[in-house]
């Protein structure tokens, strides 16, 4: 899930960058633009750097042991064979 802060952030700079007007309409277009923001990004189903980290270690480990398992099933076929 995204960081409020950083939808936020957005939302704060989009606002910044329109022309001064009413101090209402740019309250309320921020608003908008907050839930729109969030709303798209929840449904992107993006995930934290954390959460990618935690998952590329564990591919790293997964696929170590598998490199160990195929090596032992070699060995136990050439056995096998011999």
């Amino acid at each position: 899930m995204i960081n409020t802060s950083t939808i936020e952030s957005l939302a704060e700079k989009i606002t910044r960058s329109l022309p001064s007007g009413g101090k209402a309409f740019a309250e309320d277009l921020r608003k908008n633009l907050r839930l729109g923001l969030s709303s798209a990004l929840d449904r992107m189903d993006l995930v934290t750097r954390e959460e990618f980290e935690i998952q590329s270690e564990l591919l790293a480990r997964t696929r170590t042991r598998l490199e160990q398992l195929e090596k032992q099933v070699a060995e136990l076929e050439s056995k096998i064979n011999k």
